[in-house]
């Protein structure tokens, strides 16, 4: 037998300040980096350290992240312009 699942249309993706939103959360955990740097000694008595070196990783691929966010906001723009220039026609 099969599951009966409704259809429905999918929703539109909500858009918001994405590119701002990721440089935050980048933000965010270089600050923890570096506000954790100076008790790496604590940390390291607990076998703890990868507290530290998870907010190093999260700033990194916050980098990554950034630039994703702002080619894909670039190439949303394009196509925008793109498709007003078309229908201009």
């Amino acid at each position: 037998m099969e599951k009966w699942t409704p259809k429905h249309d999918a929703p539109e993706p909500l858009e918001g300040p994405v590119v701002a939103t990721i440089t935050g959360g980048t933000i965010l955990w270089f600050v923890l980096f570096l506000v954790q740097l100076p008790f790496y000694g604590w940390f390291d008595d607990r076998d703890a350290t990868w507290w530290v070196w998870t907010c190093l990783a999260g700033a990194g691929l916050g980098l990554i992240g950034i630039w994703y966010v702002r080619g894909r906001d670039a190439a949303l723009k394009r196509d925008a312009e793109r498709k007003a220039q078309t229908a201009a026609e």
